[in-house]
């Protein structure tokens, strides 16, 4: 199953998200390995949710796949945004606190 990250689907997604943030959840991962296309409206709310988390002194880690790899490097945002190959890596590289 593959999925859309766009202006049409991006205030669900950020609102679902967020109750984690927002619950206490201080490291997330997000897999979006079966995501086909991400736009402007999706990169705003990995960033949004990047600031959120980090702000509660926790991390965002993006299990990726090649096109949201390449959205991500062509907006410059590869150096905040953690992104990851699997979800055994992301897992492997939480932060113990």
């Amino acid at each position: 199953m593959t999925g859309l990250l766009d202006a049409f689907s991006e205030p669900v997604f950020r609102k679902v998200v967020s109750q984690y943030v927002e619950t206490d959840s201080k490291h997330i991962i997000l897999v979006l390995s079966n995501i086909e296309f991400v736009d402007s409206s999706g990169i705003g709310s990995l960033v949004h949710l990047f600031k959120q988390t980090k702000n509660g002194n926790g991390s965002l880690q993006i299990v990726t796949n090649p096109r949201v790899t390449q959205t991500v490097k062509l907006m410059r945002l590869e150096k905040f945004l953690t992104l990851r190959n699997t979800l055994e890596e992301a897992i492997a590289n939480i932060p113990n606190q």
